[in-house]
């Protein structure tokens, strides 16, 4: 094979370095400045945002007003981050969300320093920059969700195993231990960091001497004491958190779903880009025709990204796979990906991404902000989910109010199911009267059927608001004294239909 031919061949890579150069004081500068211009924009698109709280985020914030060691449906970081920022800015949702606008910042730095520590200052500036323009990570900075911190633990976890590779130190083993603890107690799905890990001792045997030695193992098992009081509260709680990961997963019926599988991947096109997804699949298919021309820097990254990819995807087969599940998985592929593109001085493709991603996240934050004032076709109102939150609360209170004139002061509020449940919360924060939630059976369902279960000694008489005109939970009830419905307005192109209904307990009179 002549030279050129194997070049063609080789997987795309910077070049091999076993000590990568010093970060350039002027990169670095420059790279910062453009991260906090950046998180600059992104807090004025907070600022400006028009969308309500959706389902997951009013959950997060009820969460966060009873602090504990675990929750329903996930570890308990984002609770805490949520309190903490809340704490300092108040309750407004742009205070919310604030902390995915903070935490992207700090990843993409981690980023940075993963990139600079594995290849040089250049790759890390342009992986740095990538990730912050991410698609996902534009759309991401508008929310508040458990993926944000999630993320940046995997990217700390990251740099201090890379440094572990080069050169055993306290310090990275107590940043591993750290990160260990935080992902996990952000989402569960940090444990694929350990399988990956594996995994890339089985593909570079020059690093198994790790093994032997303290820091990994001191790492692995701070990284556990760090999530043991969620694992206690859980014991406590039924294991409740676990049952619900278990659930959401679904391995139920047909245990065979290629279109899931491929609706997945597809989307990553999305998520990623779709230059640097497609970049991403051809840098894996040189890897495996020549993998004896991988460094120790790419057998790394393709082990902390690919083997998460594969198990969503598996994931998908077996059941469904949300295209967020394998969102770790670019924390090391964008620095693999961006590496091959400088590698190969693929400059046009990278701009191209570049500047496509500038785009769509512009778009993103103007689409924001006039959420509700437009529609796509075929499509309809994007943001119809995240509208009408607000406007179901007023109703709540209009309906409160007419009940009190009428000499009939209502007692409890019921919901039957966690959306209209974390909506209140939330939006009818300042309701005296309780909110409760309906459980339909043994076991609880959401988080609000196990804080705030509806007993027969609430108050009465009780006002049910459901999305449903026939709730079998009136059946439960001796009589409907009142029955209202309305339409709640989701922005100007869609509405949302909820059902008023004023119950009386049986055996009263």
């Amino acid at each position: 094979m002549d030279m050129q031919t194997k070049y063609a061949s080789a997987p795309a890579r910077a070049p091999r370095s076993d000590a990568p150069e010093r970060i350039a004081t002027g990169r670095f500068s420059i790279f910062l400045s453009l991260l906090l211009l950046i998180a600059a924009l992104r807090l004025v698109a907070l600022a400006a945002n028009g969308t309500d709280l959706y389902m997951d985020e009013a959950q997060y914030w009820a969460w966060s007003r009873e602090l504990a060691l675990g929750y329903f449906s996930k570890p308990p970081l984002i609770a805490w981050i949520i309190h903490g920022t809340t704490a300092v800015c108040g309750d407004g949702e742009a205070c919310i969300r604030l902390p995915s606008v903070i935490l992207h910042s700090m990843t993409a730095a981690l980023i940075y320093g993963i990139a600079a520590r594995l290849y040089s200052g250049k790759v890390a500036f342009w992986s740095g920059l990538g990730y912050a323009l991410l698609p996902a990570v534009s759309l991401s900075s508008g929310i508040i969700s458990t993926d944000v911190p999630l993320l940046a633990a995997w990217a700390l976890a990251l740099l201090a195993f890379a440094g572990l590779m080069q050169k055993p130190t306290m310090r990275d083993t107590a940043l591993l231990a750290l990160a260990l603890g935080l992902g996990l107690n952000a989402k569960y799905a940090m444990a694929y960091f350990v399988l990956c890990a594996a995994i890339y001792f089985a593909l570079a045997p020059e690093h198994r001497v790790r093994l032997k030695g303290s820091h990994l193992w001191l790492a692995l098992a701070g990284g556990m004491a760090l999530i043991a009081p969620n694992i206690l509260w859980n014991a406590a709680n039924g294991f409740v958190t676990f049952a619900h990961t278990a659930e959401n997963a679904n391995w139920r019926g047909v245990p065979f779903h290629p279109e899931k599988a491929a609706e997945f991947l597809l989307a990553q096109f999305g998520v990623f880009g779709p230059i640097l997804f497609g970049t991403l699949l051809v840098v894996v298919w040189r890897a495996a025709r020549h993998p004896a021309d991988l460094s120790s820097s790419d057998k790394l990254l393709l082990a902390f990204s690919i083997p998460v990819l594969v198990a969503v995807t598996a994931q998908g087969l077996i059941s469904r796979a949300h295209a967020n599940w394998a969102a770790p998985a670019y924390v090391a592929a964008i620095v693999l990906v961006t590496a091959a593109m400088i590698r190969n001085r693929d400059w046009a493709w990278m701009r191209t991404s570049l500047a496509l991603h500038v785009a769509l996240a512009l778009g993103i934050g103007l689409a924001t902000w006039q959420a509700g004032r437009f529609a796509l076709p075929g499509v309809g109102d994007p943001f119809a989910r995240t509208l009408g939150n607000r406007a179901l609360a007023e109703e709540l209170r209009r309906e409160l109010t007419t009940a009190a004139q009428r000499g009939m002061p209502i007692g409890s509020v019921l919901t039957e199911d966690r959306e209209l449940a974390a909506a209140l919360a939330y939006y009818a924060r300042d309701v005296a009267v309780p909110s409760l939630s309906w459980r339909g059976a043994a076991a609880p369902r959401s988080y609000f059927e196990m804080t705030r279960p509806y007993t027969p000694s609430a108050p009465t008489p009780v006002l049910l608001v459901s999305a449903n005109r026939n709730s079998p939970v009136t059946k439960s009830f001796s009589r409907i004294s009142a029955e209202n419905s309305w339409l709640i307005p989701a922005g100007e192109h869609a509405t949302r239909t909820v059902f008023f209904s004023l119950l009386e307990r049986k055996g009263e009179p």
